[in-house]
């Protein structure tokens, strides 16, 4: 895991090294084991290293091929690599993945690379023959790739920070985005906060020659295939999936330093611990985080004595949650999306103390229909009485500060609103309701969730891994799990039932949401976890509203995206909001960040 940097020009750049050493050292948290860069006339590629696999320094980058012909910066893992390794003639120096990347592009050529690998990459590599530069984002977007582009040059990184202390860069505040992250909490990709800066979006790569005429390639998608079968044997499916999940979290404890997981209580992430634990010969280290008001401690002690793990509780205050709001914007680049990014980032400077790389469980709600109440609303849908549209409906219910809010407090650009609705709404068009709620937070949702788990773990320079977004794993549940054995009614009477209710009131009482994961968990963790009802990962924000309201006040007076005269307004209405304390807490969020990274030079 590391961070990497670059800069690509048809014209001559002054101070060409000392604008990569500074992006490098901008990056820093992501790679504190070395650094380097490599420059090529008007090309200039960096690279920060956080050893993990092979933790020589004959492994360290940028890496140049036999020929010396490509060099590379990446910023990941290949789980696969071993294999890959073994379909090649190369002779190799080292036993990183790094080297099977550039061994396997020049033996084999780049598309047969990226179609054997499986992993979370951001990946430069660059042909000095060709002069071609090759940006390359994993399927699933869990390693972050941002790049500004003019007719003059292109310049990227794992980071914004890293594009904007390159010293060619200026930093404009990208209105259209604030309608964007209040309804998603994140901003979409290939948009950021950011005039001029992009996200690379998954599953994609480009290809940019000397004249930086750009091809954008897309080689991996959510699969086509979604099994609605009504004919099944669970329990083979129950195997098959238990054998598919087991390999994706073996691949993830591959690893040349210590490892631990994330032990919240629930499901997801004691699955993970019990799967680990019983493949590793030693004690696991294990970590939650709580608040007096608000932990899940009693349920994560369970896993851990069951486990014999090193177990670390960590008790996090309102004071301490404050203290780090800012510190963090500041490595995210932008507003933070999820109230408990701050905790996550916390935990995770304690759990550096004894280990470099933790397991997640990112991904499991997404691809099991774990938030029943919103994997239901194809369901409450078809027994309501609306003139809504299926995808009208789903937004309702969906988006964080709702779009009758927004439109009554924002002075901004519903531009990017109005695009994604457009697309979203063509690609529901020839498919289930149920298969589009899937793909929608797949496509959409899970990508928000994976920039908090970059941020969280690399400014304290650990390495998140998230085996349930391992994209064979993917592909298998969409063609071979049916629906039915995602979300499970509990009885035929139980589904006539809620044909009356909504499913904020049926959801794990009258169904199973994730079924199959919780038949699969029964054989590793107790009853009284896998039964548990879903609860997230709690911050009391809305018992701190007091002080997020005079936060408020503080910063968000008279500030130009907010119409004029409107915040007393603005607080009563969040009141009112069931999310209250996290719906005020997202505008000042806005506010601070705006503040931090557009009232500053940046060009030099």
């Amino acid at each position: 895991m590391c961070g990497i940097t670059g800069i690509f020009s048809n014209k001559t750049i002054s101070n060409l090294e000392k604008r990569i050493i500074t992006m490098n050292s901008s990056i820093i948290h992501r790679g504190p084991d070395a650094g380097d860069f490599f420059i090529d006339n008007n090309l200039a590629i960096g690279h920060r290293r956080l050893s993990i696999i092979d933790t020589s320094d004959s492994a360290n980058q940028p890496m140049h091929s036999k020929s010396n012909t490509w060099h590379l910066v990446f910023n990941g893992e290949i789980y696969n690599f071993k294999e890959i390794k073994e379909e090649l003639s190369y002779i190799f120096s080292t036993s990183s993945d790094s080297e099977v990347i550039i061994a396997a592009v020049e033996e084999k050529g780049f598309d047969w690379f990226i179609n054997k690998a499986n992993g979370m990459f951001a990946i430069a590599l660059y042909n000095s023959l060709s002069k071609k530069l090759y940006l390359v984002r994993d399927r699933l977007g869990i390693k972050p790739l941002y790049y500004y582009r003019d007719k003059d040059k292109i310049v990227f990184s794992s980071e914004i920070k890293g594009i904007l202390s390159s010293g060619l860069v200026c930093a404009k505040f990208n209105e259209l985005a604030v309608d964007e992250y209040l309804g998603n909490r994140y901003v979409r990709a290939p948009y950021t906060f950011f005039e001029n800066i992009y996200q690379l979006e998954a599953g994609t790569y480009l290809k940019i020659d000397y004249s930086l005429d750009l091809i954008q390639q897309k080689y991996w998608d959510i699969p086509k295939n979604f099994n609605t079968d009504q004919s099944f044997n669970e329990e083979e499916l129950k195997q098959k999936f238990e054998k598919e999940l087991i390999k994706s979290i073996k691949y993830r404890l591959i690893s040349d330093v210590p490892l631990g997981t994330y032990l919240s209580g629930g499901v997801d992430s004691s699955l993970i611990t019990a799967i680990t634990a019983k493949s590793k010969k030693e004690a696991i280290n294990t970590y939650t985080i709580g608040f007096p008001e608000l932990n899940e401690f009693e349920y994560s002690k369970i896993i851990a004595e069951q486990y014999d793990t090193i177990h670390h509780e960590i008790m996090m205050t309102k004071d301490d949650y404050v203290d780090n709001w800012e510190r963090l914007i500041g490595f995210k680049d932008g507003p933070l999306g999820v109230p408990n990014e701050i905790p996550l980032a916390v935990m995770s400077k304690k759990l550096k103390e004894k280990i470099t790389v933790v397991l997640s469980g990112e991904g499991a709600d997404e691809l099991m229909g774990g938030y029943g109440r919103i994997f239901r609303s194809p369901f409450d849908y078809k027994n309501e009485d609306t003139n809504l549209t299926f995808y009208e409906y789903l937004i309702n219910d969906y988006e964080y500060v709702s779009r009758e809010m927004r439109d009554n407090f924002l002075t901004t650009s519903k531009e990017y609103r109005k695009e994604f609705d457009n697309k979203i709404i063509k690609d529901f068009s020839n498919k289930s309701n149920e298969e589009n709620v899937f793909r929608f937070f797949h496509k959409f949702h899970v990508k928000g969730l994976l920039q908090r788990v970059d941020m969280t773990t690399m400014q304290t320079s650990v390495e998140a891994r998230v085996p349930f977004l391992d994209h064979k794993l993917i592909e298998f549940v969409y063609s071979k799990i049916p629906y039915n054995l995602k979300l499970k009614w509990k009885s035929k009477e139980y589904k006539t039932r809620a044909m009356k209710m909504k499913s904020s009131e049926y959801s794990e009482t009258l169904d199973t949401p994730k079924h199959l994961l919780r038949e699969v968990a029964y054989n590793h963790i107790p009853k009284s976890i896998v039964d548990r009802k879903k609860v997230g990962f709690p911050v009391p924000l809305t018992k701190w509203f007091n002080n997020l309201e005079e936060m408020a006040k503080e910063l968000l007076t008279n500030v130009f995206w907010l119409k004029e005269g409107t915040l007393d307004n603005l607080l009563e209405k969040s009141k009112k909001e069931s999310r209250a304390g996290q719906v005020l807490w997202m505008f000042i969020n806005i506010e601070i960040f705006r503040k931090q990274y557009f009232t500053k030079e940046w060009e030099w």
